[in-house]
């Protein structure tokens, strides 16, 4: 790919650098041929925008679908290009062949973005609509060979855009750029927030996470002023009826045509937000057999609703982990008194639910916010390698009869080895944590080692919300621990 100098972003647009770069590269490719692009991400991550800003910026054309019959988008489409274009009259299409053949003709003269956002609604109404596309990018099509349209396909269902470049789709091949729009890390949505203050911020994010419109457009700028107002501030957003977050986690789900069921997925991700993490414990919790949740298992992944992990010292062994805070928070906190919620009583609600958002919502929020801070943001000198793959692990103690689960497990590159153990790491969210705890992290160093381990390189991690005993301060003095508090997270390496 030839490259252009890219568009200047917005500057009412927050973040996105990486995104916006690989986009407006692709919208300015020199390339003598059409090419194209798919970019996804789930609602409310700010595709729209995003895609819209390079249209603006590159004086390309942007149609958003919406729900409607075959006829009706034609209708639309050809209106909208009419009015692009400069025509006196609205453009009028019978198939979607000739609206796709008049947006390759747009790009004739120079490099031209064209942007169908939501195009799975359009291929609901017209099911052949990849094929048409397919067609039309033929490789020695002449209409797309003397054409540099830059044709982007947008969609928010992560399940249908997924497919069309996998398998054996039709536009398998014929993509240029796979962009899928992720929600904002937890220091970026800290920053988008205006929050300084690395307690609130994680607090918040166990509740929203990173996505965008929940701040602008949910609760209208609504953020907490301190600590002491996070209480009050839940009550009057995601526990009150007239907040449009009080019922986003059940609407997520609506932009995923696959799910069929939608009453057994719902039940899958309770039992999940209830410290479900297997697909057994699964099972056992909706008291239907493991093949009854495998199905609706991998859709959810595919929707990007739900994470499998694999065990790191169990490669059979994996848990899955709702990936949407707000889905957890829904059906942990919110769904099991919905009665009390519709008629005004969030502060009753919040008082006996408080303790359980602490214990069961932010303490495996904080644990994966630590394997998040261990592979994007902690220095290889942290832990004396490059960090290639975290995760979390179960060691297998016999001699007690029991196992001990270790919340991040680090593996990387030193020198010339590839995957060697870097670190074992404990987190606790509300616990100031002392010599106990690395003695415990250090038991399990040697049953690792007793099992045939590389334990060399092992360096030990305690992550805590809530500080470390002095002891434990001078152990990391002595280079026998490594120390990583709220501060750390959010702001060190």
């Amino acid at each position: 790919m030839s490259r252009s100098p890219h568009l200047r972003k917005p500057p009412d647009m927050f973040a996105r650098d990486w995104e916006w770069s690989e986009l407006t590269a692709f919208a300015a490719d020199g390339g003598p041929e059409a090419t194209m692009a798919v970019v996804s991400g789930r609602r409310r991550q700010g595709k729209s925008f995003l895609l819209d800003s390079l249209a603006r910026a590159a004086g390309g054309f942007y149609f958003c679908a919406y729900e409607a019959t075959e006829a009706e988008s034609l209708r639309r489409f050809g209106e909208e290009l009419g009015q692009y274009a400069g025509s006196v009259a609205p453009m009028r299409f019978d198939r979607w062949e000739q609206a796709v053949d008049a947006l390759l003709a747009l790009g004739k003269e120079r490099p031209v973005p064209v942007v169908i956002d939501e195009f799975p609604y359009l291929a609901r109404a017209t099911p052949s609509l990849p094929s048409i596309v397919q067609v039309a990018y033929g490789p020695r099509r002449p209409e797309r060979l003397k054409s540099r349209t830059r044709l982007l396909l947008c969609g928010s269902s992560l399940s249908f855009m997924g497919k069309l470049l996998s398998g054996t789709s039709p536009l398998r091949g014929r993509a240029g750029l796979e962009l899928i729009v992720q929600p904002l890390d937890f220091r970026q949505a800290a920053a988008f927030w205006g929050i300084d203050d690395p307690r609130l911020a994680l607090l918040v994010h166990s509740v929203v996470g990173g996505t965008p419109a929940y701040r602008r457009e949910f609760v209208r700028d609504d953020v907490p002023e301190d600590l002491a107002d996070f209480d009050a501030w839940i009550c009057r957003t995601a526990l009150s009826p007239r907040s449009p977050l009080y019922r986003e986690a059940r609407y997520l789900l609506a932009d995923e045509s696959d799910l069929r069921d939608r009453a057994l997925y719902h039940s899958v991700l309770a039992a999940l937000a209830s410290g479900n993490a297997t697909a057994g414990r699964i099972a056992g919790c909706l008291e239907r057999p493991i093949s009854d949740i495998t199905h609706p298992l991998t859709v959810l992944q595919d929707c990007g609703l739900v994470r499998r992990e694999a065990d790191a010292f169990r490669k059979n062994r994996s848990v899955y982990r709702v990936a949407e805070p707000l889905i957890v928070f829904d059906h942990a906190i919110s769904r099991p008194k919905l009665p009390l919620l519709d008629r005004g009583r969030a502060e009753q609600v919040w008082a006996s639910s408080r303790a359980r958002f602490l214990s069961a919502i932010v303490g495996p929020h904080f644990e994966q916010t630590c394997r998040e801070w261990v592979a994007h943001f902690a220095a290889p000198d942290t832990f004396g390698g490059m960090p290639i793959d975290v995760s979390y692990g179960t060691v297998p103690d016999q001699a007690a009869r029991t196992s001990h689960e270790i919340d991040v497990v680090v593996r990387g590159a030193v020198g010339q080895d590839n995957g060697v153990l870097l670190a074992l790491g404990e987190a606790k969210w509300d616990q100031v944590m002392g010599l106990g705890h690395l003695e415990r992290l250090r038991h399990c160093a040697a049953l690792l080692a007793g099992r045939g381990a590389d334990t060399s390189a092992v360096r030990l991690v305690c992550f805590s919300g809530a500080g470390f005993t002095e002891d434990l301060k001078a152990a990391e003095a002595r280079a026998e621990v490594v120390l990583v508090d709220l501060k750390r997270l959010y702001e060190g390496e």
